[in-house]
């Protein structure tokens, strides 16, 4: 069975999420945020605690918040990093993005794989999907946990909001589109832990979030 930790980090109030299975203690680091020394020491601490073999780094997209650790876990940690291949570009542009908010430069990694609809992971013996909703970002992906019923959506929907789209990149009608064809057809039981503030679920935004309705 997965587990699900969050912490939230920088500024930008980010939500850097560590997925771990229970059995084998194989585990994942989604977008992570951690922005100065304190952050990173929280994040190493548990993973020490909690004798976690980290396997894989995956970012959903490559705006400035969700990728300020990826090089601290990179170069810690023997991980696969696998970011969407749409979202090379921004990721290149990381410290064009630190420089637009006031941040000093921002360090890339170089990435391992690309992320895409046919691509598949494993965590112990449950798989890991990934779905493509571009329309916050060009390229962002959630990613689909069908046996336990849980996704990480990213920026592309939180509780009771949607993502940006006045970055460069975002289009508000793909966004839409993304949500509606690609993660309103999940069950309504489904969790959704977004890249900013809580968890909801799919049947909960269908019903309520006002920017869908």
């Amino acid at each position: 069975m997965l587990k699900i930790q969050r912490f939230i980090f920088s500024p930008f109030a980010e939500n850097t999420y560590i997925l771990w299975d229970d059995e084998t203690n194989e585990a994942a680091v989604i977008d992570p945020g951690c922005y100065d020394d304190y952050e990173r020491k929280m994040i190493d601490n548990f993973i020490l605690e909690n004798n976690l073999n980290l396997k894989y780094l995956l970012n959903t997209h490559c705006h400035l918040d969700h990728i300020f650790g990826n090089c601290h876990i990179k170069k810690n940690y023997n991980v696969e990093y696998l970011i969407p291949e749409q979202e090379l570009v921004l990721l290149e542009n990381a410290p064009q993005q630190a420089a637009m908010f006031g941040f000093g430069r921002s360090e890339i990694c170089k990435t391992d794989k690309f992320i895409s609809e046919e691509f598949e992971l494993s965590l112990g013996k449950t798989k890991l999907q990934f779905i493509f909703t571009p329309g916050h970002s060009p390229g962002g992906y959630s990613i689909y946990c069908k046996q336990q019923k849980f996704c990480f959506t990213g920026d592309a929907l939180f509780e009771g909001s949607i993502g940006r789209t006045d970055l460069p990149g975002g289009n508000h009608d793909l966004l839409l589109k993304s949500i509606h064809n690609k993660l309103f057809i999940l069950p309504d039981e489904t969790t959704i832990y977004p890249g900013h503030g809580e968890s909801s679920t799919i049947g909960t935004e269908k019903e309520t979030n006002p920017f869908l309705n």
